[in-house]
């Protein structure tokens, strides 16, 4: 068995509803209402990182301080809303995720979405990258209070040559189609996705001799997602499913 037929094996087993319960995806899949969808998604993949118990326990504890309602939380927040004056995870403090959301509420109160600022910055730039500067630049543009190293943490500068894990994360379960994945954005193909990179994607991937490069950067994502994209060019990011499942495996 080659390289493509061992990793698409493990996709065809891992790439299943089974995969959801124990990932930070399961909470994309607790919502109908596509602006619940779009902001518990956002949120669930920027503090994806660490251990995940313990995030996935701290992404529990915010949903129900949002009262399984993350969209109407939003629009209703003040500053004088006190009920994440408490919350932090590692990094980030309340003071961090009060930042955020009230950038969402001006996002949304705007009338526009995270899907529309994604599709302007994809529309814009032609580019992952450019897409995620942009992004990243209309959060940062907006700090208003005296934010933490722990709100840019979650939201790291492409610029700096940044994997952008989380961001990359993101964008495949909301553009790309399956049974985990939700595809609801359609202003990008899935062939243009790239590989959510952290330690344990890279060390697999080396170990494959998928990728060659040392560094777990932004230039190192870009290997893999090609080298990836010979094995199957119009959705090379499933094989996410297959560095998980190697982990498991092995």
């Amino acid at each position: 068995m080659n390289t493509k037929e061992y990793l698409d094996k493990l996709v065809e087993t891992y790439e299943s509803t089974d995969f959801i319960k124990d990932d930070p995806v399961q909470f994309i899949h607790r919502f109908k209402n596509r602006n619940d969808i779009e902001i518990a998604a956002f949120l669930a993949a920027i503090f994806a990182y660490g251990k995940r118990e313990a995030f996935i326990a701290k992404l529990n504890l915010l949903m129900d301080i949002m009262n399984d309602k993350p969209y109407e939380f939003v629009m209703k927040f003040t500053e004088n809303n006190h009920s994440l004056d408490n919350f932090n995870y590692r990094f980030s403090v309340g003071i961090d995720i009060v930042q955020l959301i009230i950038i969402l509420k001006h996002l949304y109160s705007s009338g526009e979405t995270l899907e529309t600022l994604f599709a302007y910055g994809w529309q814009t730039a032609k580019s992952i990258k450019g897409m995620l500067q942009i992004v990243v630049d209309y959060f940062y543009s907006r700090v208003t209070l005296n934010v933490t190293k722990g709100f840019y943490h979650l939201l790291p500068d492409p610029k700096k040559n940044s994997a952008c894990k989380r961001l990359n994360m993101f964008l495949r379960w909301m553009v790309r189609d399956g049974v985990v994945d939700l595809g609801l954005w359609k202003f990008m193909p899935k062939s243009e996705l790239l590989i959510p990179l952290d330690v344990h994607v890279a060390k697999i991937s080396r170990e494959l001799g998928l990728l060659n490069r040392a560094q777990n950067d932004y230039t190192s994502v870009v290997e893999l997602t090609t080298k990836l994209k010979e094995f199957d060019s119009e959705d090379p990011v499933k094989y996410d499913f297959a560095m998980f499942g190697y982990g498991v495996s092995h």
